[in-house]
């Protein structure tokens, strides 16, 4: 009887065994995020890098290395949330000029943010 209830008592403890199992992230999904923030990352250089906010940035003393170097210092979640509000911006509509200050205004934001964490 002992050893029926011991065989028994490791046949459910080893069936149970795969319930405690945690789901193993997809590769596929970690790709996808790199190659999201690739995407993001280079939408916000290729803004960063243009002459008016360029211009503008350096204006207020910040170097394109500088600006480079905290824009890839941003979180995924951050740069995403810049990356969606530069596509928002520009199908918005605005002048070149509003684009610009709002866009300078985003980043001295973000270099604030970086710079205190």
């Amino acid at each position: 009887m002992l050893k029926r209830s011991i065989v028994l008592f490791v046949i459910v403890a080893l069936a149970s065994i795969p319930a405690f199992a945690a789901p193993a992230p997809s590769k596929a999904v970690a790709n996808q995020s790199l190659d999201s923030r690739a995407a993001d990352l280079a939408l916000v250089r290729e803004v960063v890098s243009s002459d008016q906010v360029a211009q503008a940035l350096a204006a207020r003393g910040f170097t394109q290395e500088q600006i480079n170097q905290r824009v890839a210092q941003l979180s995924t979640q951050d740069l995403r949330q810049l990356a969606q509000n530069l596509n928002q911006l520009q199908a918005a509509g605005f002048t070149t000029r509003e684009w610009t200050y709002i866009l300078i205004g985003a980043v001295v934001v973000l270099v604030i943010i970086v710079a205190t964490a």
